[in-house]
């Protein structure tokens, strides 16, 4: 369902079988909830300054190779919104390595 290097990926699925109000069986198939994991002992690679217009999938494809990973640096700043790291000119946010 999701590609393996998803924030998803390792989450269990779970499927809930309900009956609609009709009286018809349904299987409904969800992931768990997903917890930001504790920052305590990440490596940093670098602490990033955001400059004027950056925008965080740029900055994730440099650092870490990968556009997509943008989350990883989310959770490393433990930011639930991804434009909230790049809003404020000026700002720093911590770049770690990738937690296995």
């Amino acid at each position: 369902m999701f590609d393996p290097t998803s924030r998803y990926g390792s989450l269990e699925t779970v499927k809930l079988e309900i009956t609609d109000a009709d009286g018809a069986p349904r299987v409904i198939a969800y992931k768990r909830r997903r917890f930001i994991p504790p920052t305590d002992g990440q490596t940093t690679l670098v602490e990033h300054t955001v400059t004027q217009g950056e925008r965080l999938d740029n900055i994730t494809a440099r650092y870490l190779g990968d556009p997509l990973q943008f989350w990883r640096i989310c959770d490393a700043n433990l930011a639930l919104d991804p434009e909230e790291l790049t809003d404020e000119t000026g700002r720093t946010i911590v770049i770690t390595m990738p937690q296995l």
